[in-house]
């Protein structure tokens, strides 16, 4: 198990572990038999929101680039206390905005 802020990821060999031993909540038959139908009926969107499909992108992203970059105290202490993978949500945060930007002058 691995824990990155609120996310936990386990392995395959984990999670196949804890289903023999009776530790998962998913009654995966019953959710095998339902239709397409019924399992968006079964999501509750006032409490898990709606899907925000705009953002989504079926692009593999490029080659990454080192650079030495500056920035405020400030900035930099926020996007640390957000935990490992900063660096990554800090890089997700331009692209949207050079997207959105994009959009603009397009």
């Amino acid at each position: 198990m691995r824990r990155e802020g609120t996310i936990v990821r386990y392995t395959a060999e984990e999670l196949d572990e804890m289903m023999r031993r009776g530790e998962d909540k998913t009654d995966v038959d019953a959710l095998r038999a339902m239709t397409d139908e019924q399992v968006e009926a079964s999501i509750d969107l006032e409490d898990e929101g709606s899907p925000d499909w705009s953002t989504l992108s079926a692009e593999l992203p490029g080659a990454s680039e080192s650079i030495t970059i500056l920035y405020d105290s400030e900035v930099l202490e926020w996007f640390r206390a957000k935990g490992s993978g900063y660096k990554t949500l800090m890089n997700e945060v331009l692209r949207s905005y050079v997207e959105e930007q994009s959009k603009k002058t397009a």
